[in-house]
């Protein structure tokens, strides 16, 4: 899998598992597949309404926190709203996957 050097020194793969369209009720199943298949990176969004899936996926699956990206977009405008929207994306995968910073 190709990566990418981060600023930080952190390696990340440069292609990920995509939640688009994936209805909420099979996005936990879809995730865990992808978790199996070998992905670590994964994609989703305020839009996509599947965060929480993702989030209990996270869990579940059992793998270590610095072996895994979510990348998820919020849906604001303005500072203060992208902080509110990012503080709820955050807060739906910290209620199933604790180890969030």
């Amino acid at each position: 899998m190709k990566t990418v050097r981060l600023n930080n020194d952190v390696i990340m793969p440069m292609v990920g598992y995509g939640t688009y369209q994936i209805p909420a009720a099979k996005t936990r199943d879809n995730v865990l597949q992808a978790f199996r298949t070998g992905y670590r990176l994964i994609d989703t969004a305020q839009y996509y309404g599947n965060e929480d899936g993702v989030g209990a996926a996270l869990q579940e699956s059992g793998l270590p926190r610095d072996q895994v990206f979510v990348t998820t977009k919020v849906q604001t405008s303005g500072y203060a709203e992208t902080k509110r929207g990012l503080d709820e994306s955050l807060k739906r995968f910290n209620d199933v996957w604790p180890e969030i910073p």
